[in-house]
């Protein structure tokens, strides 16, 4: 029987390696990083070889149970639910592995607001990695122009325009908005 996307959530399964890969890469040296949904923690120790600091949650404590041992000292496990818990201080950036996410609006505020700089994630489409600078501003989606976006609410897609304005730059260009189409549905969040 097929999951429904709310129970993807709550089901372990690791990722490949080009998409740990591309997690990797996007890690810096002094980063203090939260994992959140760490599963059996084989992105978090990786992550412990390049960052300052790893915070691994997990709220599946049967996949914690048989992963947590001979832990890097650089790594801290948590057995917590996401949702609930408070971003710890100092956290700089969040991984989030989590293709069918039905919280990233919830993630991040939490991350904004505790002052995390980057999410690192595949939340909001589905596919591929993106590193999300948390503090920017974002536009108002009524005032933004034709072509790709991703919202605060974790909704994308393309807002369309006059098929004169279609460029080259439209194909990879994306705006970080706020009160998309998906935001003012009644099941959306």
């Amino acid at each position: 029987m097929p999951a429904t996307a709310r129970e993807w959530e709550s089901i372990w399964a690791p990722y490949d390696e080009p998409t740990y890969n591309q997690v990797l890469e996007l890690i810096r040296p002094n980063d203090v990083v939260l994992e959140i949904g760490a599963g059996d923690l084989r992105l978090a120790r990786r992550l412990a070889y390049i960052a300052r600091e790893v915070i691994a949650w997990e709220m599946q404590t049967a996949v914690l149970t048989n992963a947590a041992h001979g832990l890097p000292d650089n790594l801290a496990v948590y057995a917590v639910d996401a949702r609930r818990a408070a971003v710890p201080k100092g956290v700089t950036t969040a991984v989030l592995l989590m293709r069918h996410c039905q919280h990233f609006h919830l993630y991040a505020n939490k991350l904004h607001s505790a002052g995390c700089q980057r999410l690192i994630t595949n939340a909001r489409w589905g596919m591929g990695v993106e590193a999300i600078n948390l503090q920017v501003p974002r536009m108002l989606y009524t005032t933004t122009p034709m072509g790709w976006y991703a919202c605060w609410c974790g909704a994308t897609g393309f807002k369309p325009g006059p098929a004169e304005y279609l460029n080259p730059e439209l194909e990879t260009a994306v705006h970080e908005v706020v009160d998309c189409p998906s935001c003012r549905h009644p099941l959306a969040n």
